[in-house]
C-alpha cells in the first residue's frame, strides 16, 4: 500500500529533487506588514518561475496569526507548488496548504496524520540511523536526514552526518529521502549521488551572493538533469 500523502506527488515520476525552505529568520528579519508580504510574494514567484515543485515555510518565532498571514501570501504566488508548513500542523488545513514537516520534538507523526488526514504530505526530520529506522515505521511521506554539513541557518543542530550518513540512511529506507543542512551548489552533486531523492536548501537559495532566488534555484535544478 502506498504511503499516505504520496498522492500529492503522484503526477511526478519522483519526489521533487529540489526542496527550498523559506526560513523566516533568514529572509524576513526586521520586516513587517506590506514589505513582508511583498517579499514573500516576490520570492515565491521566483521559485515558481524557476520550476520549483515543493516549498517549505519555516517560522519558529511568530504567532500563529502572523504565520497564517505569511502562508496566505506564499499560497497566492505558489501556483501548483506543494506547500509544506514547518512544525505547525494545526495551521495546515486553515492555511489550505498541503502538509507539514515535523522535527523529533514536534507533534508525533501519527497525531499529525490523524489531524490532517491521508491526503496530507508529512515529513519527519532524522539525525541518526536509529531515527531513520524508526521514521520508516511512521505514517510519513518522506524522511529528512541531516545536517549533512555544518549550517548557520538553524541554531539547535545535531552533529553532522556527512555524505556517508546520507548513504547509510538510503540503505535503511525506501521512502523518499531528503538531505538537509549546509548543502551548496558545490556539494549538491555528491549528496545527490549518495542516494538522496531531494536536497533541502535554505541559504544557498535565498541568500546566495550575486544570485537571485530564481537563478539559484535554476542552478540547483540543472544538477539533477
Amino acid at each position: 500500500m502506498a504511503d499516505p500523502g504520496q498522492k500529492l506527488i503522484s503526477v511526478q515520476r519522483r519526489f521533487p529533487s529540489l526542496y527550498p525552505i523559506l526560513d523566516a529568520d533568514l529572509v524576513l528579519r526586521g520586516l513587517a506588514g506590506q514589505d513582508r508580504r511583498e517579499l514573500l510574494l516576490h520570492l515565491t514567484q521566483q521559485l515558481a518561475e524557476a520550476g520549483v515543485q515543493i516549498l517549505q515555510y519555516r517560522n519558529k518565532r511568530d504567532e500563529d496569526s502572523a504565520v497564517l498571514t505569511d502562508a496566505a501570501a506564499i499560497k497566492e504566488a505558489a501556483g501548483s507548488m506543494c506547500l509544506i508548513l514547518n512544525d505547525r500542523a494545526a495551521l495546515v488545513s486553515v492555511a489550505g496548504w498541503d502538509g507539514v514537516h515535523l522535527g523529533q520534538d514536534d507533534l508525533a507523526p501519527q497525531q499529525a496524520r490523524a489531524l490532517l488526514g491521508n491526503q496530507a504530505l508529512i515529513g519527519l526530520s532524522t539525525h541518526n540511523e536509529q531515527q531513520v529506522i524508526a521514521a520508516g515505521l511512521e505514517p510519513v511521506g518522506y524522511i529528512a536526514v541531516g545536517p549533512v554539513f555544518a549550517t548557520a541557518s538553524k541554531a539547535d543542530t545535531s552533529p553532522v552526518v556527512g555524505v556517508e550518513g546520507v548513504r547509510r540512511a538510503r540503505a535503511l529506507t525506501n521512502k523518499p529521502l531528503v538531505a538537509i543542512g549546509g548543502i551548496t551548489l558545490e556539494t549538491a552533486a555528491s549528496v545527490y549521488a549518495a542516494g538522496a531523492d531531494s536536497l533541502a536548501v535554505i541559504s544557498a537559495i535565498f541568500s546566495a551572493p550575486g544570485r537571485s532566488t530564481a537563478q539559484s534555484a535554476r542552478d540547483f535544478l540543472e544538477i539533477f538533469k
